[in-house]
């Protein structure tokens, strides 16, 4: 039935493989919520951590950084650690998509929105 058409014989599967990718899509987006990454500066003096999306979660400073003098020190750190983290959170959502393209047979490097 479908012999002159060439390659859209597959097209029944080709739609499937798109519905599978866009509801594993949807449960990777969800679960980048839950995944956290921890940034952090000042030899871990000042740690942050955020979850895979890149939203900051927590802040945690060790009081030994506050004294009055170092407020720019101190200011510094914080955005290294937040900065880090945010990094780290786009790393492991780079992670994440690469083992759902992987299996879904799309070609490696191909960026989705996200």
């Amino acid at each position: 039935m479908f012999k002159g058409l060439g390659g859209l014989g597959d097209m029944a599967g080709m739609m499937k493989k798109a519905q599978e990718m866009q509801g594993k899509m949807a449960e990777l987006q969800e679960e980048m919520h839950n995944i956290l990454v921890t940034g952090e500066s000042g030899a871990g003096l000042v740690k942050a951590t955020c979850s895979a999306k890149g939203e900051l979660k927590s802040l945690d400073i060790d009081p030994s950084i506050f004294n009055g003098d170092d407020k720019e020190v101190v200011e510094d750190l914080i955005l290294a650690a937040i900065k880090d983290a945010q990094a780290k959170a786009s790393e492991r959502a780079q992670e994440e998509m690469s083992k759902l393209t992987e299996g879904l047979g799309l070609p490696p490097g191909m960026n989705l929105p996200f």
